[in-house]
């Protein structure tokens, strides 16, 4: 063979990230097939000749000129040992190649390549011996080489006297990148081989000096410590050394360039470096070293600048607020008017809103549908049957497993400093040996001090001003009176049936479409049927029964739509109410149909909303004594009390006899025993309905009364007035009586209530029986 300009066409084995250099032995692994094929072929040839290359891109599958590297070498097949899959082959490198031209032989299915022995230009002895005996004297200097070549390979570079195969061997040995190997590869002259590899014996050289310092800096600092801290000191200073850092973005070094990058203020600056700086020189592992690094995690994903930009476009935050509820006029004007002042003003603290009222309401829709006007972030915190105040302040660190309150949970995962916040059920909290997390929310509701807010976990202050709280409640009483102060209160009240046939025709119905596969323009509902399953099947002040009923209805206009699908439009009538809902629960009406003797129809207000009341009395032979029946409260006892005393007082001005008292025992009783009644308001209608008992007035049917009364007579105001006249429509009732001093709140009531019934005023008891008595 003529190795000096003979053209060879051998099979080519392309290598990733290793380069052969001549006048070696190395052993490769091939798992391509195309690599295994290439082996096999020349392998089965006399010569075992094949060409070796390294590809640029190690992750590329497909070799062409482009991405493999045309200075290669020629090698001779030593063996070849089958082992999992992959072929493990020893070759015996030759010399370089100039590689002309590649192709892949789609027959045999491996790549074969065309090239050119290329051998560097011969030098004479004299240069020749100097070159060996510097690359022999550097190599020399180096300390602790048997780190660095092994003894086989010592041994060949004390043989060899050739200097190009004394320098192939020092780079095949030395430790490089694969470019740098490919250019010591790619030399054309022995000065420029030998200087490349003289460069890369110095780097072993600063290496070695590197390590030695290293080993020295460790023994001075670490000469109490056992071996870990050792290796931590030296892992330190080889990173100092070579200038690196860990990575990963918890990494101490990340979480420092965070810090200097953003604008955190300078109390949190310094308590994460405080902490930093502990984890440090804490051992690799350690609980505490988990407790900090858990911390910094938090302290730093808290947001302490970011915020969104309030939308200030007023028409559009009030189209907005109108398209997601109908009705609510109060709560949307008090946005409208922050936000107004906002803009006026350029700064203004958030106020703390609590929404109260019966369920379904729309208190918590209400709460993101304001988030999504804004154009904020929305974050939501259920409040009800917490009894840890950790729950709001979060636990001390000391604890394992400690984490954050809710409020500081909250605000991370809104990720801004100026989310909507909204804090549902706050009226359902509760205390215990844990502490009171009433108390604990006086901090965060007070717009004077919740600018430093503090959480036991974060243990630096947080400012909650710019965060705009919604609470929402049932019950105003169950609201401690601190708690209560701090809120801004505004009332949702029971939805008349005119607003929920809205609510039905323009967010119910068109959302239980979409969710029960259906599309709008297969189904409509009548007015009169809407009404009808809010007058049958439902008795409640908000809508979500009434959402329930309507789902109801449409999964069975779903099922009759996938059995026969040519049905075309359903239109949901009176008639196809009663067909899906079957018998309604509820009656049209709870009045009573007949004028009654000793039965008064009162009115109440539960968390439901309103309700009619009937009140019955009747008295029998005995010793003068009142009993109470129907699940009453102290306080609607001592009303039942108060009534009778002053009748008892006043008999004769109301045509009783006042011997009946001595000689009758008076029974009162309140309809549905199973359910816990109490309050003041029903004192007058238990005072006619006494009178009616004991004087023989039947009362009429049509009419209905609420108000607290006193042992002399007068009708004190009471509250839900809103609630009890809607349930009073609702029932049929046609008259009410009221305290006069309602008459503010009377003029509040929904135009239907006001133009439906007959409201009249009074200032005590008889006023009232003269309304009521036939």
């Amino acid at each position: 063979m003529n190795e000096g300009a003979q053209t060879l066409s051998l099979p080519l084995l392309p290598t990733r990230s290793f380069v052969l250099f001549p006048s070696t032995i190395q052993p490769i692994e091939a798992g391509r097939v195309f690599s295994i094929n290439a082996i096999r072929a020349a392998h089965l040839k006399a010569d075992s000749l094949i060409f070796v290359s390294s590809q640029k891109n190690p992750n590329d599958e497909v070799v062409n000129m482009n991405n493999l590297y045309l200075t290669g070498v020629l090698c001779r097949i030593v063996s070849i040992t089958d082992k999992n899959n992959l072929l493990r082959v020893r070759v015996d490198v030759v010399e370089r190649v100039k590689i002309n031209s590649l192709f892949f032989d789609a027959e045999n299915q491996y790549y074969v390549a065309e090239g050119i022995v290329s051998k560097l230009p011969e030098v004479d002895s004299i240069t020749n011996d100097s070159i060996v005996r510097a690359l022999v004297e550097k190599l020399n200097n180096l300390p602790n080489v048997l780190n660095i070549l092994s003894k086989t390979t010592l041994n060949m570079v004390n043989k060899t006297k050739d200097a190009v195969a004394l320098s192939y061997i020092l780079a095949s040995s030395l430790s490089a990148s694969t470019e740098e190997k490919q250019k010591i590869l790619e030399c054309e002259d022995i000065q420029e081989l030998m200087e490349r590899v003289v460069i890369l014996l110095s780097g072993e050289q600063t290496k070695a000096q590197i390590e030695e310092n290293i080993a020295t800096t460790v023994r001075e600092s670490a000469e109490k410590n056992q071996k870990e801290y050792f290796l931590r000191e030296k892992l330190k200073a080889i990173k100092k050394e070579l200038g690196e850092t860990s990575d990963g973005s918890n990494s101490p070094e990340s979480i420092l360039e965070k810090l200097e990058n953003n604008p955190y203020p300078e109390n949190i600056k310094k308590k994460v470096k405080a902490e930093l700086q502990k984890y440090e020189m804490m051992p690799q592992g350690s609980l505490e070293g988990a407790l900090i690094q858990s911390y910094l995690d938090v302290l730093m994903s808290i947001p302490w600048w970011e915020k969104t930009t309030d939308d200030e476009d007023l028409k559009h935050v009030e189209e907005v607020l109108n398209a997601d509820h109908f009705g609510l006029e109060i709560p949307k004007k008090r946005i409208i008017e922050y936000l107004a002042i906002k803009k006026l003003t350029g700064n203004l603290k958030s106020p703390i809103l609590c929404f109260y009222g019966p369920p379904g309401t729309g208190k918590t829709s209400l709460g993101k549908s304001i988030a999504h006007a804004l154009g904020r972030k929305f974050f939501k915190a259920s409040l009800g049957g917490i009894s840890d105040e950790a729950e709001i302040r979060g636990h001390r660190r000391t604890y394992v497993g400690s984490l954050p309150g809710r409020i500081i949970q909250g605000m991370r995962k809104a990720g801004v400093t100026n989310p909507v916040f909204l804090l549902d059920e706050v009226d359902k909290l509760a205390s215990s040996y844990k502490g009171d997390p009433a108390s604990a929310l006086l901090e965060v509701l007070d717009p004077e001090q919740n600018n430093q807010f503090n959480d036991n976990y974060v243990e630096e202050p947080y400012d909650l001003s710019d965060v705009l709280f919604i609470c929402t409640a049932n019950y105003l009483e169950n609201i401690p009176g601190p708690l209560r102060d701090r809120l801004e209160l505004i009332q949702l009240s029971s939805y008349t049936e005119i607003e929920k046939l809205h609510i039905a025709k323009e967010h119910l119905i068109v959302k239980q479409v979409e969710l029960n596969g259906l599309k709008i323009d297969q189904v409509e509902f009548t007015d009169e049927a809407i009404k009808y399953i809010i007058r049958s099947y439902t008795r409640e002040a908000g809508v979500r029964e009434l959402e329930r009923k309507i789902a109801s209805c449409l999964r069975k206009v779903a099922v009759n739509f996938v059995k026969n699908p040519d049905i075309g439009k359903t239109v949901v009538d009176v008639d196809k109410v009663r067909e899906f809902l079957l018998t309604p629960p509820f009656e049209d009406t709870q009045k009573e149909k007949e004028p009654q003797i000793g039965v008064v129809t009162g009115l109440a207000y539960t968390e439901y909303g309103g309700d009619i009341l009937p009140i019955e009395v009747n008295y029998f032979k005995g010793k003068g004594s009142l009993i109470l029946t129907g699940h009453l409260g102290d306080v609607m006892k001592e009303s039942a009390s108060i009534a009778l005393d002053y009748v008892k007082a006043n008999a004769d001005l109301f045509g009783i006899d006042a011997d009946v008292f001595a000689n009758n025992d008076i029974h009162i009783h309140v309809p549905e025993g199973a359910v816990p009644k109490d309050g003041p308001s029903a004192g007058i209608a238990m005072a006619c309905a006494i009178i009616s008992c004991l004087s023989k007035h039947p009362v009429s049917p049509d009419v209905a009364m609420t108000g607290e009364v006193t042992l002399r007579g007068q009708a004190l105001p009471i509250g839900g007035l809103r609630e009890k006249s809607l349930a009073a429509l609702r029932s049929g009732i046609k008259k009410i009586v009221v305290p006069k001093e309602n008459k503010k709140d009377v003029d509040e009531l929904p135009v239907e209530v006001k133009n439906s019934l007959e409201i009249i005023y009074m200032t005590k008891v008889e006023d009232a029986v003269k309304e009521c008595f036939i």
